[in-house]
């Protein structure tokens, strides 16, 4: 789509956001610990919700006085999503409520742009989405292997959506389920909606004062109208 044509670009977590895959993720990382470092440990002390997957790998290395090298990280990460493969076939968990009908709608605004941002690694999100068909509804992501936090990898996304959709931060809308997509979303000058479909109720969502607070995506109407107004001002 043309720069000029673009009014709002949509920045969509992924994990308790759009789908869960009960624990999928966690188990893949644990296997593969297991593979490398003959270490088992199921990671149920490690938290994941609303962090970088290379943030929550350092941790978990850290925890276990490990060690990798920069390419040796990229091929943990090989074998993190070989296990995930099979993990996820057939599709483990499910896409949260009301995401199919909200892509639609966000899909069916010639001006609005789908994207991803999430702390999964690049191919820990394709595995994810692609196995609720849903991955190639995004016209592009920023991913959690391209910045060390959450506030970082955010700024990264605004970024690029200046430099390919035209649209300044505030014309970006970042679609999460904690209070660190909320505050990511701040760090980086954007917009922010929470859903109350992780660990974080929608009190406490409402807490850290996101532009919008949802209990789901099935609130499409409420959402959309509140984009509709951002976009015509």
């Amino acid at each position: 789509m043309p720069a000029s044509l673009t009014s709002l670009v949509w920045l969509f977590d992924i994990d308790g956001t759009l789908l869960l895959t009960r624990g999928a993720g966690r188990e893949a990382i644990s296997l593969a610990l297991r593979d490398e470092f003959g270490v088992d440990d199921d990671l149920s002390a490690v938290p994941f919700a609303g962090r970088t997957d290379n943030l929550i790998l350092s941790d978990v290395l850290r925890r276990h006085g490990l060690e990798l090298a920069d390419g040796e990280r990229e091929r943990f990460w090989d074998r993190v999503s070989a296990h995930m493969r099979v993990l996820m076939d057939p599709p483990r968990g499910s896409l949260m409520p009301g995401v199919p009908a909200v892509l639609d709608v966000i899909g069916g605004e010639p001006a609005w742009v789908r994207a991803l941002l999430t702390g999964n690694v690049v191919g820990m999100a394709r595995i994810k989405l692609g196995a609720f068909g849903v991955f190639d509804r995004f016209a592009w992501g920023a991913f959690g292997d391209e910045a060390p936090d959450r506030n970082e990898l955010a700024r990264v996304a605004v970024r690029r959506a200046a430099e390919r959709d035209g649209v300044p931060p505030e014309r970006c809308i970042v679609v999460g389920d904690t209070e660190l997509d909320v505050e990511c979303a701040r760090a980086a000058g954007a917009r922010s909606v929470a859903v109350a479909t992780g660990s974080s109720s929608k009190e406490a969502l409402a807490r850290v004062g996101p532009d919008l607070v949802l209990e789901d995506l099935t609130q499409s109407a409420e959402l959309v109208g509140w984009a509709r107004s951002l976009a015509d001002d």
